[in-house]
């Protein structure tokens, strides 16, 4: 019972539930005492859209709602001077409207300019509702943004990493199950139905991929994450490398289709089979194992996991060599076949350079230059600050 509060209380939908109630109903207080309105409700739904998950997205969102909301209240005002409320106005606020929104840049707020601008148009003591639509969304956004910040929203870095180890496990099975089917008759829809398997990997990508932007936004400006940069390289560069494996895995998933369309009997021979499951045990538990490294908090634990991995594929190399020699002399049997027989160690020596340590190292230290790069190329002031302050303190410390 206990766990299960506890895995409740960590879904986001649940702390974005309560989080979004407590902002929205604070907003609505502090608006009643400040507004002249009788039910300033302008004030909770701002807050009700800018209290987001995190930290970073509660900012951006904030700035961007309050433009919006702004824009609309002076289209709004303006148009009230000229005109009156009629079909052909209304037309023409809403084009105003929009086309101010892409101006003023509110990404996904463009229509609020528009909703603002028509329900302040549709009123009849302008200037008033002007100014309270406007102190309202300025008490929506200021409660949202410090409620945030006074009550940190949580990392989900766990919650990534969580995913991602689920994603190599499911690739494990799969790699598992096509293993244990190598020695026996398989029917051509037995091999189909694999090869569905492993393309519906795409989805499960696509499900990772989400929880991990969300997790690469709650440690930007997020003060419990030291190590920020770090986390979302780390994680980032692990998915797109079992990414790259789902797409080497859906490959085979299409060669050992094939093999079953030409063959009516077994896929392999009994000795074939076994070293080729043997091999493909491997592959799977190193996925397993490279996922375990990637979402390692600890640096025993990244250790462990390190070791675990080197071991896995020390072991399916050597099972490589022997499956090679193997399907070599298959092929004096099954000639016709050669090129499905190369494919298949082609497809496994793929995946296997993906999860080498050494390639991972590489790519995470171009990763982490790409992404120091540009956040100097995007802040050049900031940059240049903190390269004067690094100066002042090396200076100090020499002089010491």
């Amino acid at each position: 019972m206990a766990s299960s509060i506890r895995r409740i209380r960590s879904e986001p939908a649940v702390t974005q539930t309560l989080r979004s109630t407590a902002a929205a109903t604070i907003a609505y207080a502090v608006a009643l005492w400040l507004s002249s309105e009788p039910a300033p409700l302008t004030a909770p739904l701002t807050a009700l859209l800018v209290v987001q998950v995190t930290l970073y997205s509660t900012l951006t969102t904030g700035i961007r709602r309050v433009n919006s909301v702004v824009a609309g209240v002076l289209i709004a005002s303006a148009f009230s001077v000229l005109v009156g409320l009629s079909w052909w106005s209304l037309g023409l606020i809403i084009l105003a409207s929009l086309i101010v929104g892409y101006m003023v840049r509110v990404s996904e707020f463009v229509p609020e300019v528009a909703i603002s601008a028509m329900l302040v148009l549709g009123v009849t003591r302008v200037a008033d509702t002007a100014w309270d639509r406007v102190l309202e969304t300025l008490i929506g956004a200021t409660v949202g943004l410090l409620f945030n910040v006074l009550f940190v929203p949580p990392v989900w870095i766990g919650t990534a990493g969580a995913s991602i180890t689920d994603l190599a496990r499911r690739m494990r099975q799969l790699l598992i199950r096509m293993g244990e089917e190598l020695s026996d008759h398989v029917p051509v829809e037995t091999a189909a139905a694999r090869l569905y398997e492993a393309r519906r990997l795409d989805n499960d990508v696509a499900e990772v991929d989400a929880a991990l932007r969300q997790a690469e936004d709650s440690v930007r400006l997020n003060p419990r994450v030291k190590e920020g940069l770090l986390n979302r390289v780390v994680l980032r560069t692990g998915l797109d490398t079992l990414e790259i494996c789902a797409v080497v895995l859906r490959v085979l998933a299409r060669t050992m289709t094939d093999l079953a369309r030409e063959r009516d009997g077994a896929l392999f021979d009994p000795e074939v089979g076994r070293s080729l499951q043997e091999l493909l045990g491997h592959v799977a538990d190193a996925l397993v194992s490279f996922a375990v490294l990637v979402t390692s908090q600890v640096s025993e634990s990244a250790q462990a996991a390190e070791d675990r991995l080197a071991g896995e594929l020390a072991a399916a190399v050597t099972s490589r060599e022997r499956t090679a020699n193997l399907l070599l002399d298959g092929v004096r049997h099954h000639p016709d076949h050669w090129q499905l027989h190369g494919a298949l160690l082609t497809e496994v020596d793929r995946i296997l350079d993906e999860l080498d340590p050494a390639h991972r190292s590489r790519r995470l230290m171009e990763e982490l230059d790409r992404s120091a790069r540009e956040q100097r190329e995007k802040y050049p002031r900031i940059t240049r600050v903190r390269q004067w302050t690094s100066t002042k303190r090396e200076r100090h410390t020499a002089a010491r």
